[in-house]
């Protein structure tokens, strides 16, 4: 049987006003940023499981019962806000499960978590990803900082493979540009295989009976720059962090 991942995050709206002297008007548009990585992980025979930030919001799984049915969570580009405030919360006051609790709970008892860079994870622009001050912190192999931790490079910024690991098997020393990065201390229990700069690009550990990983880049552009996702070890990377983590 195949294994499931759930990945949650990796969508954002538009709202776009045009001024044209004296006349404006307004446009919208919807996108999600997790074509590259879906088709990567499909190809290596796991079942994709797409849930969007505004769906997450209510949608990602309240309870372990639920959480059990993936192998695997991914958490790319979404703040911790969509996962503390569920809509009956925010407007009705109603009490219910911290998601982020139980997905820490998930990791300690055997699951397997991702955490994926971008605006919003980590700690993200403005620190609005908000994830260190969560118990997701708890089993992430890095230290998320309390401020904006965005680490922008418009010239571009080549990650360095440290040492080997079987996340990094059959992936070349030389790896492309990336355009940015969040910025994590590195926890001591920590493997870092790959750095950016000298902070960690790629950062595992093992936490009670599961396994998590930080990928301190995005899987997509703008920071993911088209020569990054189509490069060859793109599939490769993804492919043999799930093995890793999913396989203990």
């Amino acid at each position: 049987m195949s294994k499931r991942i759930l990945l949650a995050g990796e969508s954002w709206m538009s709202y776009t006003t045009h001024v044209k002297g004296a006349d404006s008007f307004y446009t919208s548009l919807y996108e999600t940023g997790e074509t590259y990585l879906k088709a990567a992980l499909e190809r290596g025979g796991y079942e994709f499981t797409f849930m969007p930030n505004h769906v997450a919001q209510e949608e990602f799984p309240f309870t372990m019962d639920e959480l059990v049915q993936y192998d695997l969570v991914i958490l790319s580009d979404i703040g911790a806000n969509t996962l503390l405030l569920p809509a009956l919360t925010f407007t009705k006051s109603r009490i219910l499960p911290n998601r982020c609790s139980l997905i820490r709970d998930y990791v300690l008892e055997g699951g397997a978590l991702l955490m994926i860079g971008g605006y919003l994870t980590f700690s993200g622009i403005d620190a609005k990803g908000k994830w260190q001050d969560t118990p997701v912190q708890d089993v992430l192999p890095v230290r998320i900082l309390p401020t904006d931790d965005r680490m922008e490079h418009c010239e571009g910024i080549r990650p360095t493979q440290v040492c080997s690991h079987p996340a990094l098997a059959g992936i070349g020393n030389e790896w492309p540009l990336i355009l940015s990065y969040n910025k994590t201390i590195a926890k001591p229990e920590a493997i870092v295989p790959v750095t950016v700069g000298d902070h960690p690009l790629l950062a595992l550990g093992e936490y009670g009976k599961g396994r998590s990983a930080a990928f301190t880049t995005d899987c997509a552009p703008h920071w993911a720059p088209p020569e990054f996702c189509h490069w060859e070890g793109y599939e490769t990377i993804f492919c043999n962090l799930a093995k890793w983590l999913i396989n203990k």
